[in-house]
């Protein structure tokens, strides 16, 4: 028997979305939480990240990732724009550029006019994200500020590279998404809690427990998920 639809997420968006799918990463979280999970009707969720190589400063060679922040902010509001023509159920979130530990990206083999990547250009980055946003009526995320709110973000949050988030700040980003999920308005809700299971029927395929009936594994909430609301 074929089984229904199962919710489609995506994830677009630069290494910071590549890392996310490596073990404790905030994209792994999600699919592990939404992995047994199926809707009456399927709206789709496309979770937008870009900011952080854009908002590198210009090299004097003019090669190299930057994007001027008006070309940013455009092309963020066409990829906006897009996704939000392709149907009212699509739900879309974006992701503004995140902070950078500049200790641990440079340590001291840089002058500090020799460094591109910055956390204050991050965060101009950042908030023009959010500013459009706004403008546009998308759910968004202010990472550079939710990162922060630790004492000790620059030791926790970042794989030794000072740029890519790491268990700690994986977990920060995925808390953030699912509060941003669970707070929408949006009909169905994709809340994953309130999301009926895949196969949620009893099988007499099903394990058989201690007392010698059958449990439904579908509706079972492993360990790990009780770490997320």
């Amino acid at each position: 028997m074929v089984g229904p639809t199962r919710p489609q997420f995506v994830l677009f968006g630069s290494s910071i979305v590549q890392f996310s799918y490596s073990q404790q990463g905030w994209g792994a979280a999600l699919a592990h939480l939404y992995a047994r999970k199926n809707a009456t009707e399927q709206p789709s969720l496309v979770i937008v990240y870009f900011g952080g190589n854009d908002s590198l400063l210009p090299h004097p060679s003019g090669l190299g990732q930057h994007v001027p922040l008006q070309e940013y902010i455009e092309n963020m509001r066409k990829i906006g724009t897009h996704l939000k023509s392709l149907s009212q159920k699509t739900r879309i979130i974006f992701l503004s550029a995140p902070p950078v530990n500049e200790a641990h990206l440079y340590g001291d083999s840089v002058l500090p006019g020799q460094q591109l990547r910055t956390n204050e250009s991050c965060r101009i980055y950042s908030e023009a994200c959010l500013e459009l946003c706004r403008e546009m009526n998308i759910n968004a995320i202010d990472l550079w500020s939710v990162l922060q709110k630790r004492d000790d973000w620059r030791d926790v949050c970042f794989m030794k590279d000072g740029v890519h988030l790491g268990a700690e700040g994986s977990n920060i980003v995925a808390k953030e998404i699912l509060k941003v999920i669970k707070e929408a308005d949006w009909e169905p809700s994709l809340q994953w809690r309130s999301m009926p299971s895949e196969y949620g029927e009893d099988s007499p395929f099903d394990p058989i427990g201690p007392d010698g009936t059958t449990v439904n594994v579908s509706n079972s909430t492993f360990l790990e998920a009780m770490l997320w609301d």
